[in-house]
């Protein structure tokens, strides 16, 4: 590992990071047994769990057991701080996989409101004319229903990776940690070129992430609307 050049591992860093959104999303939808449950979303968890024990305990484990240049000098300070970056991560994981789920449960939830209010606003209307141009556009809104339950999801990615640096970059500017004495702060005063340039990598990573969100979510396959759809109320669990 130590033939491997810094960007190397930023370049890794990066596509494991980048992919893994996507990725932990699919895979716990896939291990859903039906919307509105969450023991798809914990099994991604566990999952998740599974490859940091391996990643995380398994192979430093045994780097340390058989190489002495990979022993380290086992102080409390080290310890806290690591075990601490560990929770960040895991809270980190956790929420990204939570988030999409709560994004989607919120969408559906606007979604059958919405839905419920035009049946109700049909259902009351008295004029044909009326009625059918309500029953249209009620045809015309569940259509759409799977491009409208992504409307937050599309959001998580950009945010959560526009927010990191903007976080990473103030906590760096007022914590500076030194040997034995982790509890060392001050402010070091940047120069212009920090302020803008944060804004324009946060708000051109979100560009990027949301474009390609918003093509997936356009793609998504939408339901066909029937003639008993559109003049009927939404089943009801």
């Amino acid at each position: 590992m130590n033939n491997i050049p810094w960007w190397g591992y930023v370049i890794l860093a990066g596509l494991a990071w980048g992919t893994y959104v996507p990725i932990i999303f699919y895979g716990g939808t896939e291990l859903t047994t039906r919307p509105g449950t969450i023991g798809g979303r914990l099994a991604s968890i566990l999952c998740v769990g599974g490859a940091y024990f391996v990643m995380g305990v398994v192979i430093p484990v045994v780097l340390m057991s058989l190489r002495e240049d990979a022993r380290p000098d086992w102080k409390t300070n080290g310890l806290i701080f690591s075990g601490l970056a560990g929770i960040a991560g895991a809270v980190g994981a956790i929420c990204v996989i939570f988030a999409s789920k709560a994004a989607v449960d919120n969408a559906r939830g606007e979604f059958e409101t919405h839905e419920a209010a035009l049946v109700a606003q049909m259902d009351s209307e008295a004029a044909p004319d009326r009625k059918e141009a309500l029953a249209a556009e009620l045809a015309e809104f569940r259509s759409q229903k799977g491009k409208y339950l992504a409307s937050y999801r599309i959001l998580i990615a950009p945010l959560i990776f526009s927010l990191a640096p903007l976080i990473n970059t103030i906590l760096s500017l007022i914590w500076h940690p030194k040997p034995g004495d982790p509890f060392h702060f001050g402010f070091d005063m940047p120069s212009w070129h920090l302020p803008v340039g944060i804004v324009l990598v946060a708000a051109g990573t979100f560009l990027v992430l949301y474009s390609k969100e918003a093509a997936e979510a356009n793609k998504a396959p939408q339901p066909k609307p029937s003639a008993a759809n559109s003049v009927t109320s939404p089943p009801k669990a």
